[in-house]
């Protein structure tokens, strides 16, 4: 064999060798970089977002989410999301700081509970209070915008005596509440506003009909025991009462335990109308002169 052939048979091993050896490298070496390599192309690709169509999409969505929350806000009630057990403490505060001095509320916690798709906690709440600050309570536990419901209550009538200001009729009660929430904001706002929670005032059905205690007269108005109508005038009557002291009233005007209702210039007399302990009187008072005629009748 010559050199020629020779050289020619060297260089196609060479180059035989060359392909398989690149062949290996590619297939088999460069495999897996090419296929993190195609992985992270086609990543690149999917987030390749187009900025314009990604806006539209958020104010559509924030439309959409802005519709909903007016509508959870339109309901009277909301079920929030991840309740703290502390928040009904402050709730309660806020309450009572409206409320007055005679009012005293403990609450104690008790419980957490499921009912349902729900949680709620449960608090047992006792205290004594005056008719009213004990209606205006309740009203705002039922009635504020996140779910509360008193589920049981017990009422009680009690006499609180003060040396100064008189008896004072108050109502002890004892009732549970539960207030819900839940592990989602599926009824819940985005903002809170609490709903209204003034509550007018209602008639006191624990205050008794009859009692013994009477007020006293700590404001210093006319007692018409032994009073008597000394004149009338265009601003009103002139009277005295049984110490000698003298007043000058007119219509509508309080005196002990009752009101002036009218004045009668044609016949000479004032009419009151007093409440003695649940017992309504009406009085009259005459002129002294005209008190003197009706006895000479």
């Amino acid at each position: 064999m010559n050199r020629k052939l020779k050289n020619t048979f060297a260089l196609a091993g060479l180059l035989l060798f060359i392909l398989i050896a690149g062949g290996v490298y590619i297939l088999i070496l460069q495999r897996g970089e090419l296929s993190a390599k195609e992985e992270k192309l086609r990543e690149l690709k999917a987030n390749d977002y187009n900025t314009e169509q990604l806006t539209l999409q958020y104010e559509d969505l924030y439309q959409r989410s802005v519709v909903l929350d007016s509508v959870l806000a339109a309901r009277k009630f909301n079920i929030p999301q991840n309740l703290s057990s502390i928040k009904f403490y402050d709730f309660v505060t806020r309450l009572t700081n409206l409320l007055t001095e005679d009012t005293k509320i403990d609450v104690e916690y008790g419980e957490q509970k499921q009912e349902r798709d729900f949680y709620y906690y449960e608090y047992k709440v006792k205290g004594i209070a005056p008719y009213n600050d004990l209606y205006k309570f309740i009203y705002g536990i039922e009635q504020s915008k996140e779910l509360k419901k008193i589920t049981s209550i017990t009422l009680g009538s009690l006499v609180k005596n003060e040396k100064e200001e008189g008896p004072k009729f108050l109502v002890a009660f004892a009732f549970v509440v539960h207030v819900y929430f839940s592990n989602d904001n599926r009824f819940a706002t985005a903002e809170f506003v609490e709903n209204n929670l003034s509550a007018r005032p209602l008639y006191d059905a624990f205050y008794p009909l009859l009692r013994n205690e009477i007020p006293l007269n700590t404001e210093g108005l006319l007692d018409i025991q032994g009073a008597k109508l000394l004149a009338l005038v265009p601003e009103g009557a002139f009277l005295a009462d049984a110490t000698g002291s003298t007043f000058l009233l007119w219509e509508g005007e309080p005196v002990y335990l009752g009101y002036l209702t009218s004045i009668d210039y044609k016949n000479n007399k004032v009419k009151f109308i007093i409440n003695r302990g649940g017992v309504i009187e009406k009085v009259e008072l005459f002129l002294e002169k005209e008190e003197a005629n009706k006895k000479n009748k």
